[in-house]
């Protein structure tokens, strides 16, 4: 398994070693929504290209997208998140992950910031 890469739209992904990545949002990202209540999960064989908006979480405070990180095919869904969506808020690099991703294009993830660069990026923003 990989490090995780992160979006500066508070979307982390991480390769696994099989070659799918796993797909969640930012635990920055958790605590400005607040507690979460909703999550649209996007369907099994939907691809996204990077950037495009594939899941819906809502919260007490908002609603916002979750992107997918990178382009590829949905292979698998966080089906728990339906029943338990408070998963994210608990543990968002975790149990809280939404979809995960054939990856179409591994060279994309060269685009996302490494851990050390997003926590410099969150930094600027606070």
């Amino acid at each position: 398994m990989s490090a995780a890469k992160y979006s500066r739209d508070h979307q982390w992904i991480r390769l696994d070693d099989d070659g799918i990545a796993t797909v969640g949002i930012t635990d920055y990202a958790q605590r400005q929504l607040g507690q979460i209540v909703y999550v649209d999960l996007p369907l099994i064989g939907a691809v996204f290209e990077q950037h495009a908006d594939a899941a819906m979480v809502e919260s007490v405070k908002s609603a916002g997208e979750v992107k997918a990180p990178a382009s590829g095919e949905v292979v698998d869904v966080n089906a728990a998140l339906l029943e338990e969506p408070q998963k994210v808020n608990t543990d968002p690099t975790g149990e809280g992950w939404f979809f995960k991703l054939r990856l179409s294009n591994a060279e994309e993830l060269a685009s996302l910031l490494d851990e050390s660069a997003y926590n410099e990026f969150v930094q600027a923003l606070t």
